[in-house]
């Protein structure tokens, strides 16, 4: 890895010259694009997601003090410091070292710890901010590790929790297709018959529910949509039922290694877009447009990813013609007559599959 090497001693070079002295350790967690599967995980389905190249760095020097004190190589981002066991985040504003907090809070509260050591940081990141490739993700779990790192602790002992829910308390799609005990593509059917495209109002979802309005507000509709008045269920269901599917379907073709499994991969990319855009509506005309001109320069798919409305299109495109295509969309999307988007709002790069994080010690 001659360039992460690279990033890594001009990092350990900028450090000494912010903190006056040497690392100790150095943690990397990469950034990821979803290449299938999207708005389904919270309705319990798995998703496709992949590591990519670019990610986040960190450098690292424990500290007698018990300050914590946190730089980023970026300019844009000002230096901050606090007490390490005075740990304050401001949800009202997503500053963003108040990221790393989160990651260092969650390891705090999940083993109980008080007296935490302090720390000077310095961070470091390719990922393009605001894109849907989780560059905020890998700044948390950047600062989880970085907190595990110090502490001496395993990785091995964060136990997951779940939540078992009676059948009233039934939120996910997921769990109608488990206590119907039928495959993906038989719920399809199941949505057919039950739901009708046209979409519900309130009314008509208590009298299908056998339940009041007061009812549907508190136990059903979450603050956030308790005044919506129009609810496309069949096109959202007919969404997250056939996503699922073609999770599965593209996991299995990775799996089996067809002759044209790029091709195929590449349909159930443009068949995920397509739902996306028509069925739970999460596109843009600007991520339409993306997504066009990528398949019609070679894209054999493109897909928008990170949830939509804005965010980013990945394509799936093959390894020759990939200088050709990034030329060609670049003049195509960015270089229009409007000239509208400034350069540094531009990003369009290649990635192949990417590493997990990382812990590197300081020889």
């Amino acid at each position: 890895m001659p360039v992460l090497y690279d990033r890594l001693l001009k990092l350990k070079e900028m450090f000494n010259s912010k903190f006056g002295s040497i690392p100790k350790f150095y943690v990397r967690a990469p950034g990821r694009v979803n290449i299938i599967g999207e708005h389904i995980d919270y309705c319990g389905y798995s998703v496709l997601p992949m590591a990519i190249e670019q990610d986040v760095l960190i450098a690292v020097e424990p500290v007698k003090t018990y300050t914590l004190q946190l730089a980023n190589t970026n300019p844009l981002y000002p230096d901050f410091s606090t007490s390490a066991n005075n740990i304050q985040i401001d949800k009202t504003k997503p500053l963003w070292h108040n990221y790393f907090l989160c990651g260092l809070k969650g390891i705090q509260e999940h083993f109980g710890l008080t007296n935490l050591t302090g720390m000077n940081c310095l961070v470091d990141g390719n990922i393009p901010p605001s894109s849907g490739l989780s560059s905020s993700s890998a700044l948390v779990c950047c600062a989880g590790l970085v907190t595990l790192t110090v502490l001496g602790r395993n990785l091995s002992k964060l136990l997951a929790k779940y939540k078992n829910l009676q059948w009233d308390n039934v939120l996910r799609l997921d769990e109608v297709q488990a206590k119907l005990g039928i495959s993906l593509e038989e719920m399809l059917l199941v949505t057919e018959d039950a739901l009708h495209p046209e979409p519900y109002n309130p009314e008509e979802i208590c009298r299908c529910l056998g339940i009041s309005l007061e009812e549907l507000r508190t136990q059903i509709l979450s603050p956030n949509t308790q005044d919506v008045l129009i609810f496309k269920l069949y096109q959202r269901a007919k969404h997250v039922y056939s996503e699922a599917a073609r999770v599965l379907q593209f996991k299995k073709i990775c799996e089996e290694a067809p002759e044209n499994m790029v091709q195929l991969l590449g349909e159930l990319m443009n068949q995920s877009h397509m739902s996306c855009r028509d069925m739970y509506e999460c596109s843009c005309p600007e991520l339409d447009q993306l997504v066009d001109i990528c398949r019609k320069l070679g894209a054999q798919g493109s897909r928008l990813t990170g949830a939509g409305w804005g965010g980013c299109a990945v394509s799936i495109v093959p390894a020759d013609k990939l200088p050709g295509f990034l030329a060609n969309v670049h003049k195509a999307y960015y270089q229009r007559s409007d000239g509208s988007l400034a350069p540094e709002k531009q990003s369009l790069f290649a990635t192949k599959p990417g590493g997990g994080a990382l812990v590197f010690l300081e020889a």
